[in-house]
């Protein structure tokens, strides 16, 4: 299904390479059998965009969209596992779904990372997409809702997806849900975050031995705006990409 391959590409960090691929991507967009008419419409305004807006201005937005705050992490099991042990055997299980699939990983890649986990599910037969997105559609629809309310461009990415796994949110209930939160985004709320999972280890003779693992980790991220692509493996160029269904 190469509709899942251009939602992957327009959900990925914004490079030169995406707003090359554009007469490409709306070609597979015009030609799809398996969206719903307003969603293509959807599809092809972000193509629009994020193909003719400053490459710049995209990636600050998109960094300030996905990179602050875990709310919107398009690292899946990050909303179902956080930071548990748990979150590492489903990585591994995932990982294992790719190799069975004769999908090769870029090292600087995590499993779960959302248009990774889709460039996989392009790969897949309609049925098998379904089956997937279906298992995930409750994280996808908050999602969407949070990306909505904060009048980010990339809902309607999500609402492309829930469309494909024939799921219909109860987007009521979604917004008064997602009305309540406390947004963690704000440079406030990401200080508490680094000062509540601040661990320092004292050694025998009283001297810090920095911050944990994880925490440092997580401010580098922050702090080095870094983003995870896909791997040429799975990115093929502009010029590559089929249009219509797989």
């Amino acid at each position: 299904m190469q509709i899942i391959r251009v939602i992957a590409r327009l959900l990925d960090y914004p490079t030169v390479e995406l707003q090359s691929a554009k007469d490409a991507l709306v070609t597979t967009v015009l030609e799809d059998s398996h969206l719903a008419t307003p969603h293509k419409q959807a599809l092809l305004r972000c193509v629009e965009v994020f193909c003719d807006e400053d490459l710049m201005d995209l990636q600050e937005a998109y960094v300030s969209t996905f990179d602050r705050g875990r709310s919107l992490s398009l690292l899946l099991f990050e909303h179902v596992h956080g930071e548990s042990r748990d979150r590492g055997q489903a990585m591994v299980d995932l990982l294992g779904e790719y190799e069975a699939a004769g999908l090769e990983l870029d090292a600087r890649e995590l499993p779960d990372y959302l248009p990774l986990f889709l460039e996989f599910l392009s790969t897949r037969s309609q049925a098998e997409v379904r089956h997937w997105l279906e298992d995930i559609h409750h994280i996808l629809g908050l999602l969407a809702e949070r990306l909505y309310q904060r009048e980010s461009l990339h809902h309607a990415l999500f609402d492309a997806l829930l469309d494909l796994a024939g799921q219909a949110p109860d987007r009521r209930q979604l917004a008064s849900l997602v009305a309540d939160e406390v947004r963690d985004d704000t440079p406030e709320a990401l200080d508490k975050v680094w000062e509540e999972e601040m661990v320092r280890f004292v050694d025998d003779q009283g001297g810090s031995c920095g911050s944990s693992g994880a925490v440092g980790q997580r401010r580098r991220e922050l702090e080095q705006v870094q983003t995870i692509h896909l791997s040429d493996q799975l990115m093929p160029a502009a010029d590559q990409l089929p249009a219509g269904r797989a």
